[in-house]
């Protein structure tokens, strides 16, 4: 019976196990082990966190984005008597998250960096949990046409593109016909009510001190400027395919509604849950079915209300300029997003290392935004090249008006 049991496993890799949603998502595993088997692990730097993931679940493989990280986890490994068999660099992640006999492939690499793991993927039909909205953020319809070659699933896993996909008819043929428009909801991170003439003295502390989410450094950050919802609402218009005039965003401070949908009837189908992304990482796991997350429930009867605003109103245009960037890049040459995200990775990295204020950040992506001429990319060898100009052009504006 055992045996049996096993064949019907879906395998999993978990890209950027360490992280966040890495993390997460071996907690839903662990919920459920009669239905998910660990095959692969990967993460950057965190040795003994991934020490541990690779006690508890027994991977076939677990990679390190170093040599040196690869060779500590390696020796542990071998101490312990482990079977596990451990790779490093960037060739190694791409293998397993390709590997023939991997099912679901959890994307949470942070950035660009998770890219050409991405691509390997969606080209050997893998479902693709893209926890990484950097990937298709620069990718774009080259990474949408790479899914459809494979024939695989692309299921979103941030919670607000989760929700809009919960929304939906799972006929995708359907979507153009009945969808009048979306909405994406923000919290509005720590500085909804921050006097902006202040972020000028914002600090990395204070950046990361999301009120309702735990989240990484970068993504933390990039909730505090709302650039995360500039990247969501590009990301949106490939995963739907939507016009950038279909996407829109409104302040939700409570963080309940995750998400809406506005139908051509004009009926609104909204998505609700408690703040925990295990919620979204189950159904992507489970998807078409449900399964326990480990999330708790909602408690409607303790809610004092839930509110709404503009992000054009209380000085929100000036708290968050970088919001506008996305219809703008949108509407700019293939390849703008591209730019937007690399600028942006640089000015969120230059931030945390004191190197730029955080009101500064906006002002890399714009002027790297107008630097950087762009064409179509045609390949992942043109995405990387125009991501790597985008950086030395942020690199040197960070150079100009740092700290």
């Amino acid at each position: 019976m055992n045996a049996a049991a096993d064949l019907i496993k879906q395998r999993i890799a978990v890209l950027g196990s360490t992280g966040s949603i890495g993390v997460n998502t071996l907690d839903v595993i662990a919920r459920h082990r009669e239905r998910f088997e660990v095959f692969a692990l990967s993460a950057a730097t965190q040795t003994d966190l991934m020490l541990r993931q690779c006690v508890a679940f027994e991977p076939s493989f677990a990679v390190m984005s170093s040599e040196a990280h690869g060779r500590v986890l390696e020796q542990r490994l071998r101490e312990l008597g482990s079977t596990t068999r451990v790779l490093w660099g960037a060739e190694a992640i791409t293998m397993i998250a390709s590997h023939e006999r991997v099912d679901i492939v959890m994307a949470a690499i942070v950035g660009a960096a998770g890219l050409a793991s991405c691509l390997g993927a969606a080209r050997c039909g893998k479902r693709l949990l893209l926890s990484n909205k950097e990937a298709l953020v620069v990718g774009g319809d080259f990474f949408m046409q790479a899914v459809a070659q494979g024939g695989g699933k692309l299921l979103p896993i941030d919670s607000e593109h989760s929700a809009i996909f919960q929304l939906l008819p799972l006929d995708s043929a359907t979507w153009s016909a009945q969808i009048d428009k979306i909405i994406l909801t923000a919290s509005g991170g720590p500085f909804r009510q921050h006097d902006p003439a202040l972020l000028r003295e914002v600090t990395p502390q204070q950046a990361c001190a999301h009120p309702n989410w735990t989240m990484g450094r970068k993504i933390s950050v990039d909730s505090a400027t709302m650039m995360n919802k500039a990247l969501e609402v590009i990301e949106a218009h490939f995963l739907f395919q939507l016009r950038a005039e279909q996407i829109e965003v409104l302040i939700h401070p409570q963080s309940v509604i995750h998400s809406m949908v506005q139908f051509v009837d004009h009926s609104v189908l909204a998505q609700l849950g408690t703040p925990d992304m295990r919620g979204p990482i189950a159904y992507g796991l489970s998807w078409p079915e449900r399964i326990t997350s480990g999330a708790s429930a909602l408690d409607f009867a303790s809610m004092t209300g839930l509110t709404f605003e503009s992000p054009d109103a209380h000085g929100h245009a000036q708290r968050f300029p970088g919001l506008k960037l996305a219809w703008s890049a949108l509407e700019a040459p293939a390849g703008t997003t591209a730019v937007l995200n690399a600028a942006n990775e640089v000015a969120v990295a230059a931030f945390l290392a004191g190197r730029v204020r955080f009101d500064q950040i906006h002002q890399v992506n714009l002027e790297s935004l107008e630097a950087v001429p762009v064409s179509r990319p045609a390949s992942l060898e043109d995405l990387l090249a125009l991501d790597e100009l985008a950086r030395d052009a942020a690199r040197s504006v960070v150079r100009r008006v740092g700290c």
